[in-house]
């Protein structure tokens, strides 16, 4: 079988009848694979008409952009708590070292 690309509107469509005429009879129609029918309405399902996209969309570069310094600040946060939780250890192992030599 020649391999064909399906456009956008294309791929809705299918989704579209196969909902309304069941599967198996769409599919055999235009000629697509249950395995691709199933990834197209994944992606339409989980991202709408935007996971029929090619790549990354300028939005989903934004956004990731975006979680990865909301990603950096939280772990420079974790690096701080960790670090000042190590530094009261210090100073009470000190602390305490210092009342055992007075008493």
């Amino acid at each position: 079988m020649e391999k064909r690309k399906f456009s956008k509107e294309e791929k809705l469509k299918i989704i579209k009848e196969c909902s309304e005429h069941g599967v198996k009879a769409v599919l055999e129609k235009y000629s697509v694979y249950p395995a691709s029918f199933y990834s197209w309405k994944k992606k339409f399902e989980t991202m709408g008409e935007a996971g029929f996209a090619h790549g990354i969309t300028p939005e989903h570069f934004k956004r990731i952009r975006v979680l990865e310094k909301e990603n950096k600040m939280l772990k420079e946060i974790v690096a701080e708590k960790e670090l000042e939780g190590k530094l009261k250890d210090e100073l009470l192992k000190k602390k305490f070292a210092l009342e055992k030599k007075r008493n």
